[in-house]
């Protein structure tokens, strides 16, 4: 079994109880990135977010952004699908991506439920919860693990 299997297998495992494929940690999904070539990280936060936080810097055939909701409204992105769509296949090995791993598993819910089969929650998100001053990237994450990122 090649190290990007064991990963996947995990994160089944992982996420059983989910209605999607599974959940993998920051690390787990860089590495299925590093290994997976047609693997995207699909990041799901606000084009603020992206913008004022940071992003990851991942390569860029790697790495699409499609807004879960707006800013500052909070509405979902009503053609959240039809925009998914048009970055990705319905067999891609997708990895969502929020700022604390809400969001992203409201997504690969969402994509699992139109026909999307490997939709993966990427646990923690970019910037992870808040540490006991209210900080965030302090205490798990993307950027708290020490993955490649840009900007904020």
């Amino acid at each position: 079994m090649s190290a990007a299997d064991h990963i996947l297998a995990t994160a089944r495992q992982r996420g059983a109880d989910q209605p999607y494929a599974g959940a993998v940690t920051p690390q787990e999904a860089f590495a299925l990135l590093q290994s997976d070539p047609s693997a995207k990280l699909v990041d799901v936060r606000t084009n603020a977010e992206r913008y004022w936080v940071g992003q990851v810097a991942i390569a860029p055939g790697q790495h699409a952004a499609v807004e879960w909701s707006s800013w500052p409204s909070g509405v979902v992105n009503p053609q959240f699908v039809e925009q998914l769509g048009e970055v990705a296949g319905k067999n891609d090995l997708l990895l969502f991506l929020c700022r604390s791993g809400v969001r992203s598993r409201h997504a690969a819910k969402l994509a699992t439920d139109h026909g999307f089969t490997n939709a993966f929650d990427i646990l923690e998100g970019f910037e992870g919860g808040k540490d006991s001053d209210g900080h965030r990237k302090q205490v798990e994450g993307w950027c708290k693990v020490g993955l490649p990122w840009i900007g904020g």
